[in-house]
Order: structure tokens, then sequence, then C-alpha cells
């Protein structure tokens, strides 16, 4: 797919300019390539003491602008370089920014678990804003409300049409049932399963301290299924493991899982490779490391063409949604 860099179809003449930041530059190439519109020149650096210094060089004036950068992994510096870059964009005069971000770093922290505890996905957003940003494209954010926190318009994409047909593509039959590895991702789970024409299961978990969990049961009859785990993100994939052990023991024949966002922080990529699930299927919304790409178990779903397509309906004044139905 191509498209006009003149982002409306040339009825404005107004141009798309597409800038990457470095948390993700391998997608961002692929979306350049998909729309047909190359990266826009610029300069994202360190100063000796680590200070972020960003140079666009090329003219933005009155032009459509889509910044693509991920706040993963180092969520604080990628986090910095978006403001940062959105900001010289904004005093260069650029007609429309648009925030790109594929994985929202600190989307978990989207309440107050306890007293005197931050909401800092509402800081997020907000710093967002303030920099400059006149909309947001993100994928599968954690929670849907988060699209409340923001005071400008905000698509959240979802990444399901993709997996639901890589399921259909690879695992033809009908003993597929799709499971959420917690009560909260039964939304999730259900809208998978309309899309594949599959039942679902529930992993009932309890998380004893941050980054560990347990299963206690399975909610639903998985004897002799192949299952699919299904979630938003996978950190430290000890929920991800565990829900496979149970569902093998409770008669699942196989477990796979599909999630969009890797993380896979501190020894995940070694836990995943280690268990039981026969494969693990991520989105590059985050760049994978040398170790995810080596794993035999873990395959990458890329969603380049989903967000290219987007783009080019956001700056066309198109529909996103349709994309889903």
């Amino acid at each position: 797919m191509s498209f006009d860099a003149r982002g409306d179809g040339g009825k404005s003449g107004h141009n798309v300019k597409l800038v990457a930041g470095n948390s993700n530059k391998p997608l961002a190439e692929a979306i350049a390539r998909q729309i047909g519109v190359p990266l826009t020149k610029g300069v994202v650096k360190r100063f000796a003491d680590m200070e972020i210094f960003v140079e666009i060089q090329e003219n933005v004036r009155g032009q459509d602008c889509f910044v693509v950068q991920s706040t993963s992994f180092p969520a604080n510096d990628n986090l910095m370089e978006l403001l940062i870059l959105i900001d010289a964009l904004k005093r260069a005069s650029a007609r429309r920014i648009t925030a790109v971000i594929p994985y929202y770093g600190y989307a978990r922290q989207d309440r107050k678990p306890g007293p005197r505890t931050p909401i800092s996905a509402k800081l997020v957003a907000n710093l967002i804003e303030r920099a400059g940003a006149d909309r947001v494209l993100s994928l599968d954010l954690h929670a849907g409300q988060i699209q409340g926190f923001f005071d400008i318009p905000t698509d959240n994409l979802f990444a399901a049409p993709i997996i639901a047909r890589d399921i259909q593509e690879r695992f033809p039959g009908d003993n597929l049932m799709v499971v959420s590895p917690d009560v909260g991702g039964v939304v999730r789970a259900r809208a998978l399963a309309k899309r594949i024409g599959a039942p679902i299961a529930i992993c009932d978990k309890r998380r004893e301290r941050p980054g560990e969990s347990e299963v206690m049961n399975v909610i639903g009859d998985v004897e002799g299924m192949r299952c699919v785990l299904i979630d938003d993100i996978i950190d430290s994939g000890g929920t991800l493991v565990n829900a496979a052990e149970a569902l093998l023991k409770n008669g699942a024949t196989e477990v796979m899982a599909y999630i969009t966002h890797g993380v896979l922080s501190g020894g995940a990529v070694s836990r995943i490779q280690n268990s039981r699930l026969k494969s693990l299927v991520i989105t590059d919304s985050i760049q994978p490391t040398e170790a995810v790409r080596a794993a035999k178990n873990i395959r990458v779903l890329p969603i380049a063409a989903l967000i290219g397509e987007a783009i080019i309906r956001t700056s066309r004044e198109e529909s996103v949604s349709s994309l889903f139905y």
C-alpha cells in the first residue's frame, strides 16, 4: 500500500511528515514504507550528561506530523524523547502533531491501588498534551479509560484482527479455546473468541506480591482443547507460565499465547523458553531484543500495516474505528 503524501488525497495540499524517535526505529521505518512517506530527517542525540537534544532537519511548517515513539524500556528516556520531539515540532509551526505511541508506558498505573499512590498514566497524558500534541494514536491500551485521561482526540487501535487472522491460518479446527489469564482480561478474550468462533475460559489468579502470580483454578472446561491465552502485556512472564501449567493440568492438549506488547523484562525470555508454552506471539510495538529474536518459541507479528493505515485515515480525516468492524 502506498499513498499520496498529501494526507487528504490532495484536497488541501498539507503534507504528511513521519518523525521517528529512537525507541523503535525498525517499526517507524516499516510504517514509512507502508504509507510511502520517508522518515523526516532529524537528529535525536544525548549530550555528555545524557540530556536529550532534538533537531528537525526539514521544514515542517503547516504540515501534518506524526511522531512514532513507544515509551518502553528505558521508559523515562523514551518518554522525554517523545515530549521533546513534540515540542520541537510545535515550535517549528507544524499544523498538527499526532503522537503515535504503539506501547503506552505507565499504562498499568491507571488508578490508585492504595492510599498515597499516584495515577501515573494520567500524569503522562498531561505531559503529552502540554508538550503540544494535538491528538494521540495508540495500540491496545492497558485500560480503555486511559483515553479519557486526554482532553485531545485519542484513537486506540486493536491488534485483535491481526491476531485472529494469524490464529485461523496456523491453527485450523474446531477445538480451539480462548483463555483470559485473569479476570480483568475477560472482555479482550471474549472479543477474540467472537472473531474466531471459539469458547472462552478464565484463569482465576491470586497475586501474592508485585511481579509474581499464582493461578488457583481454571473456570471453564478445557479438557482436550487447544488453548490460546490472550493478553495486552507480558512483563515478567510469570502469569502466563502459571496459566499454561494450570491449563495443561486441567486437560488442555497444548497452550499458545498471543500478547500485544512484549515488555519481557528481567528473565522473562528464559522463563518462556523453559515453560510448557508451545509458542508466544507478540507484536513489534516494542522493538524485540536479540534474546527475543533468538528464542525458538517466541514469534513476532508486524503491526506496521495497521498503524500505517490508521495514519493514512487520520490524515485524510477518515474513520479509524471502521478498521475493526
